[in-house]
């Protein structure tokens, strides 16, 4: 029970079987309250329902929980809310101790010349503005409070590599490699640690659509477009929810305490630097 006593936000932990709520789930099995966050309806067109958790699939997700667990509906490209999930988690349980930046749009994917203005927009602000919201918020509670912290961005294998029909997509991940780097250096003195982990790709509900689109991008079936990535990967298969989620358990963890500004890949040896 590494974070008895602990309280976690996770953003983006709003649909049952993403990535998000297998976060939630791992720090909750091992103590951890939870703050269960996603969107909670569509807002518009670059956040359709069938890419959003829902404000009822985020209470099941978190009466699901081991632990104690609450939800607050939140959209991170609005800092004004951004900052009243930050108090809800304090309100609700006492402190803030660990913050996920797991919201993203990985849906947004196009060729070069056919992305519009909006699209790159939607995909910077959820990404990237997103996740310094959410970065600046948890920072400020937890040096007030003294105690430390931990946050975590989820990027991705794209921080690290250039993929096609994913400009802003890659564009938002590289920057976050920047964004733990200076973040952290201001906010090693105060024991706050900040990290990014970058899985490559995960078969979640927004990963079964990639597959489908990537595949028909490539003319082939999704059973050979599997296959084919699953060659490329030394250890011979995608990512796993859990696999992501036990990185994020290290990084929160008192055995991660001398690890900051780093960008830890989880990519079965897909991405090696």
């Amino acid at each position: 029970m590494r974070f008895a006593g602990k309280v976690a936000v996770v953003t983006g932990s709003g649909r049952e079987g993403g990535l998000g709520e297998a976060i939630a789930r791992r720090l909750s099995e091992e103590g951890a309250k939870v703050v269960i966050s996603d969107i909670g309806a569509s807002r518009d067109a670059s956040t359709p329902d069938a890419m959003i958790g829902s404000t009822d699939e985020m209470k099941r997700i978190a009466d699901a929980m081991p632990s104690e667990a609450t939800t607050f509906a939140c959209d991170v490209r609005n800092p004004a809310q951004v900052e009243a999930l930050a108090d809800h988690a304090i309100d609700t349980f006492g402190s803030l101790d660990i913050w996920v930046n797991n919201a993203g749009i990985g849906y947004i994917m196009k060729p070069l010349v056919d992305v519009s203005v909006d699209d790159w927009r939607a995909v910077i602000d959820v990404n990237l503005n997103g996740a310094w919201f959410g970065l600046q918020a948890a920072a400020k509670r937890m040096i007030a409070a003294g105690k430390g912290g931990r946050i975590i961005n989820v990027a991705s294998q794209a921080a690290k590599s250039g993929f096609p029909h994913a400009q802003a997509y890659s564009s938002s991940k590289h920057a976050l490699v920047g964004l733990v780097r200076s973040a952290s250096i201001e906010l090693g003195p105060e024991g706050i640690t900040v990290n990014n982990v970058c899985p490559n790709h995960v078969t979640t509900g927004l990963g079964k659509w990639q597959n489908e689109h990537f595949a028909e991008v490539q003319g082939i079936s999704v059973e050979e477009y599997l296959k084919r990535m699953a060659a490329r990967i030394p250890m011979g298969r995608p990512g796993l929810p859990q696999d992501t989620a036990s990185a994020i358990a290290f990084l929160c963890s008192d055995e991660a305490i001398y690890i900051t500004g780093e960008s830890m890949n989880v990519s079965g040896g897909e991405e090696p630097h």
